[in-house]
């Protein structure tokens, strides 16, 4: 476990560990807010019903506890997360609260050496095209563009249909 700290002098220093299952509920309130903040409007309307309920934020954080690491701040606050399934950085979220302060880049770098650990030489992630903010982000991360693609975005009812940039990084560089 290293401690990493935030870029921001504001920020207070922070932890990047792997979760546990008693980080499933912060996870969960932390993705229902942040992919409604990237996603309503930038997404196909018939997704968003299947993205509002709690419930199922909470569900899907508890069955990848295993694969998810989690920032926490020193009061024991959980700050943000990412999730690594196989090559994908398969989500990444950070709380409001701690947006700008150098959280998102530890953990996508945590992610990074996750995936690096794997074997793979080449880490993925996507993102919806109008999601700007995030876009810019792994852009000055030092993730690329590679281009348009469909994500199948997994739902109760099974998958639906995304719109999205593959973003892509070189682990070897």
């Amino acid at each position: 476990m290293s401690t990493q700290r935030g870029d921001s002098e504001a920020s207070a220093p922070f932890v990047v560990r792997q979760a546990t299952p008693g980080d499933a509920e912060a996870v969960g309130r932390i993705w229902l807010t942040g992919w409604a903040d990237g996603h309503v409007g930038n997404v196909p309307p018939g997704l968003v019903p299947h993205r509002q309920d709690p419930a199922q934020y909470l569900s899907r954080a508890r069955d990848r506890v295993g694969s998810t690491w989690v920032a926490e701040s020193a009061i024991g606050e959980i700050l943000g997360f990412v999730v690594v399934k196989r090559d994908e950085l398969e989500q990444v979220y950070v709380a409001r609260t701690a947006r700008g302060t150098g959280v998102a880049a530890q953990l996508l770098r945590r992610g990074e050496d996750e995936v690096r650990r794997a074997g793979h030489s080449r880490a993925w992630l996507a993102v919806v095209a109008g999601n700007t903010r995030a876009r810019a982000f792994y852009e000055r991360q030092g993730w690329r563009d590679a281009g348009p693609f469909t994500y199948q975005a997994e739902t109760e009812a099974g998958t639906f249909p995304v719109p999205s940039h593959r973003y892509e990084i070189d682990l070897n560089a």
